[in-house]
């Protein structure tokens, strides 16, 4: 990620930020000083950092350096789709199978290939030599294992009657072995052609073979993810071996094993991909590949088909693979050690990147063809990994040595051949991720750390543009530089919003310090800005209802006086989400939202409060002022200064009744000097303030008949009167309602009919409550006569 500082730094940049304000207050400091405390800086550091930026002969490690990547370069585009197998003879020559329409070419000149073999199937899914460098060919689907002969003669070697034929593989006795689905059968063919079930495994797959040190063969399953070990036995010279003993070596955590390898010592390397699909009882059990969808014609090739991948993120790739042979998965990649006692050990694992081709290097180093991104991450042993290059293509699907030390590098979407090594790039670049300071901004000193005396100014120079568009490539500054001091330089581009840096690596041969073996290599590299100071905005007032206090912190629950807790009505922020207890800010990375705690609303007679959204957009700390004034005023009286929480509370009892609004001011003062500091001010809507009750006049009844008929006028100073009750002789409360009906002006006038009363003395008790809820009560004695009183 674009690193501006470390948490430690910002809490050490606000305690410094605010004994500096108290220096300036007193006279002691100059104002520039503090002015100068709003740099920032744009770090880059990590791997994720450097993953977002674009290599060139440069190797992004999981440390997160930088270094300069093994050579890297285009050997041949043999205008396939798609290249699955890439092998070489006895004598070097590198052959190539893939399709669309089944084909391998041979690279005598890699600039014009030359095809050795063409079958109706859709695809030469895999390819083996044997000693004496009789290529075997397995077409899918529906497939057979074809032999061609050093002298260009095609025959059908064999017919498994399988969909799939997913890999061959030839033991020192010259026994083709063939791994098969969807049945996950291996077949075992002698040199005369023969064959036989070798091995009726319990998987859908058997996707990938290789052999250990002591001839037994390797099997990679799908779905389950297995590697077995399977002995072969021969009963006799020249026949077809059978399967003896059968091993699990290790269940990977992965659907999928796409390649296997082993060394001189006996460890055992597997990449799988895929996360399992544990199957629901009853359920269907769906095969570990995905059935393709004919779909338009793509990059130029027919038969093209729609093929889902998803890696880590679902993600559609249109392919042009005539069959399935990229799973529909999710879940990444796993590469795992199984020693030669048997111990597994997870080297490298990734939720996004799928293996599909891997090779061992001579340093012992492990390469890893990856998709759908087209790259190689090289795997060190003490367990770094550097993603060492980026193919124009979507995977890497084969990688091969050769004698002189190259990896032989086939692709997928479109098929093409790379080649990677043997030594580093005689120098490289790398342009990093654009940065978005978010506001207009100058830029100052550029920094980076470098590995020992290797990353020096003879062997590395920056470079560094700045625009005002998301796109480097349109309209920017040109590259300022070389920048060559590690201790810092300032850069010379012009302030904008936008900012781009580059490292460009010299020849490693060429100067004294870096080697290829030990190029240079950069750590972090910082770039100092400065944000042009804008304004504050306030957003948003919310006057809240009245009767309502509002606190920081919430109040002890449980308590004899605890009050109750209220809803309270939150002020918006354009475009950022209200979200339950907004407290007091709806920019959650302000300084002050950060220290400030969130608001809380009470119950309680007499308060009224305020709550308003705001931000700055150069993140400075704010301070807030609220002032009032009446309906009728047009002078401003100050409530409340020196407010740094987003909310007000004040006892209301202490104004007049009547129309009021209130003015929130925010400054950015506490981040700039005073002759700097911006503001910003809104007034909120008209609010009353009621706390004067209600009166209750002309209270009178009439009980000279039935039924008693009760008189009286509810009268407000302010607001409207909003309900009425009574209650007769100390009985049960009943509403009543105005004369009009309507409860909605200062005055209402009510009638109340009794009958049915007994001859005696009654109480008639009325109680009126404006809509602020202020309550008053009266009363008034009447007596009804006996029945024979006229």
């Amino acid at each position: 990620m674009n690193n501006r500082v470390t948490a430690g730094e910002r809490l050490a940049s606000i305690a410094r930020r605010r004994i500096l304000i108290a220096l300036v207050v007193l006279g002691c400091v100059a104002p520039g000083l503090v002015y100068a405390e709003r740099t920032r800086i744009w770090r880059e550091s990590s791997y994720a950092d450097f993953d977002k930026g674009t290599t060139k002969g440069v190797a992004i490690r999981s440390n997160g350096t930088l270094a300069a990547a093994p050579k890297f370069g285009s050997y041949s585009d043999p205008n396939m789709a798609y290249l699955w197998s890439l092998r070489l003879d006895s004598r070097g020559r590198v052959y190539g199978a893939g399709g669309s329409d089944a084909k391998v070419v041979r690279f005598d000149d890699p600039a014009k290939p030359t095809a050795v073999f063409e079958a109706p199937e859709l695809s030469a899914q895999a390819i083996a030599f044997d000693a004496q460098d009789n290529l075997y060919v397995g077409t899918s689907p529906d497939g057979k294992i074809y032999k061609v002969t050093p002298d260009g003669k095609k025959s059908v070697f064999f017919e498994p009657k399988t969909k799939y034929i997913w890999a061959l593989a030839i033991d020192a006795q010259g026994t083709l072995f063939a791994g098969t689905g969807d049945t996950g059968q291996i077949f075992a063919v002698t040199a005369d052609g023969k064959g036989q079930l070798f091995y009726q495994s319990d998987e859908r797959h058997a996707r990938s073979l290789a052999f250990d040190g002591k001839g037994n063969l390797l099997v990679g399953t799908d779905p389950d993810g297995l590697i077995l070990r399977i002995e072969p036995v021969r009963k006799s010279a020249g026949a077809a071996p059978t399967a003896g003993q059968t091993f699990v070596l290790y269940e990977t955590n992965k659907k999928e094993v796409t390649s296997l390898a082993a060394d001189a010592s006996g460890n055992v390397f597997a990449a799988a991909i895929g996360d399992k699909q544990r199957a629901t009882p009853g359920a269907p059990v769906l095969s570990g590949v995905l059935t393709p969808q004919q779909t338009a014609p793509v990059i130029g090739q027919p038969n093209s088909s729609t093929l889902t991948l998803q890696a880590g993120v679902s993600q559609t790739l249109t392919a042009t693979a005539p069959f399935p042979f990229f799973p529909s998965t999710t879940g990444g990649s796993e590469v795992v050690k199984i020693s030669a006692e048997g111990a597994p050990d997870t080297l490298w694992t990734s939720r996004e990147d799928l293996v599909f081709s891997m090779a061992r290097e001579a340093n012992g180093n492990i390469l890893l063809g990856t998709g759908n991104k087209g790259t190689i991450v090289e795997l060190e042993k003490n367990r770094d990994y550097a993603k060492v290059a980026s193919t124009a293509a979507a995977q890497v699907t084969s990688l091969v040595a050769t004698a002189d030390g190259k990896i032989l590098v086939g692709t997928a979407n479109p098929g093409k051949v790379f080649t990677l090594g043997p030594g580093n790039e005689g120098g490289g670049s790398f342009e990093s991720d654009t940065f978005d300071a978010k506001i207009f901004s100058r830029w100052g000193r550029i920094t980076w750390m470098g590995d020992g005396e290797r990353a020096t100014a003879a062997n590395v120079a920056f470079y560094v543009r700045s625009g005002n568009t998301s796109s480097p490539e349109k309209n920017w500054s040109a590259w300022s530089g070389p920048y060559k001091n590690s201790s810092g330089e300032a850069v010379t581009c012009p302030p904008a919003r936008f900012l781009q840096w580059k490292v460009v690596f010299a020849d490693a041969g060429k100067t004294g310090t870096a080697t290829p073996e030990h190029p240079a290599r950069i750590s972090w590299v910082d770039i100092a800005y400065q944000p042009d100071n804008v304004a504050p905005v306030l957003d948003e007032i919310v006057v809240q209802d009245p009767n309502i206090r509002v606190q920081g912190f919430a109040a002890v629950p449980g308590g004899p006086t605890a009050p109750t807790a209220v809803q309270l009505r939150m002020p918006q922020r354009p475009g950022v989400p209200n979200f339950p207890n907004f407290g007091v800010a709806a920019d959650a990375t302000s300084h002050s939202s950060a220290t400030s705690a969130p608001a809380q609303g009470f119950s309680e007679k007499g308060y009224a409060s305020v709550l308003w959204s705001a931000h700055d957009d150069n993140d400075d700390d704010l301070v807030f002022a609220v002032y009032y004034r009446g309906e009728a005023e047009n002078t401003w009286h100050l409530l409340k200064d020196k407010l740094t929480q987003r909310f007000y509370s004040w006892d209301s009892t202490t104004m007049p009744d009547g129309a009021y609004y209130l003015k929130v001011a925010v400054s950015d003062l506490p981040s700039n000097p005073p002759a700097q500091a911006l503001s910003d001010e809104r007034v909120s809507d008209r609010f009353e303030i009621a706390n004067t009750p209600p009166r209750i006049e002309n209270l009178r009844a009439d009980a000279s008949r039935d039924p008693v008929k009760i008189n009286f006028d509810a009268i407000s100073p302010s607001v409207s009167i909003g309900h009425a009750q009574y209650s007769v002789d100390a009985g049960d409360w009943f509403t009543v309602f105005p004369a009009g009906v309507l409860s909605d002006a200062p005055k209402e006038s009510y009638q109340i009919q009794l009958t049915g009363l007994t001859p005696g003395q009654h109480i008639i008790s009325v109680q009126v409550a404006d809509r602020y809820e202020n309550t008053t009560a009266a009363k008034v004695m009447f007596t009804v006569p006996g029945r024979d009183s006229k």
